[in-house]
């Protein structure tokens, strides 16, 4: 991987694959790299994990009209997961923030189609989670 191209993976994008990790082998421990970023990764990747139960209630609650969990892609589950850990506890991080850096990520694991339903998805629900 060439320099330039390290740079294009953001946090969120080590917090996709870091996830992924977890749901493939969920036994093994998830190990964190020294960076600029660790700390952040850690909050959601581990953020993500324990409120898993929440977030489940939260999508029932707002958008179960718009997304099947047991139906929809892996990796998609975990991206949007991960958006709504952060529009309920990363306080600091926009909304419009938020979505702009998981649909940047999503760019990595989905199609582009998945990634328009992503971003439809995210944008009702920070409406409902996230007050600017």
């Amino acid at each position: 991987m060439h320099q330039k191209d390290k740079r294009l993976i953001t946090p969120r994008v080590r917090i996709i694959q870091k996830l992924y990790g977890h749901m493939m082998n969920p036994g093994e421990k998830i190990v964190y790299f020294q960076g600029q970023y660790k700390k952040f990764i850690k909050d959601v990747v581990e953020g993500t994990i324990e409120r898993k139960e929440l977030i489940e209630e939260t999508i029932e609650k707002y958008i179960k009209e718009d997304i099947n969990l047991n139906r929809t892609d892996k990796l998609l589950k975990i991206i949007l997961f991960c958006a709504i850990f952060e529009f309920l506890f990363k306080h600091n991080n926009p909304k419009n923030v938020i979505i702009s850096e998981y649909l940047k990520a999503s760019e990595f694991f989905l199609e582009p189609a998945q990634i328009k339903y992503l971003n439809a998805i995210l944008d009702k629900l920070s409406k409902f989670l996230k007050k600017d």
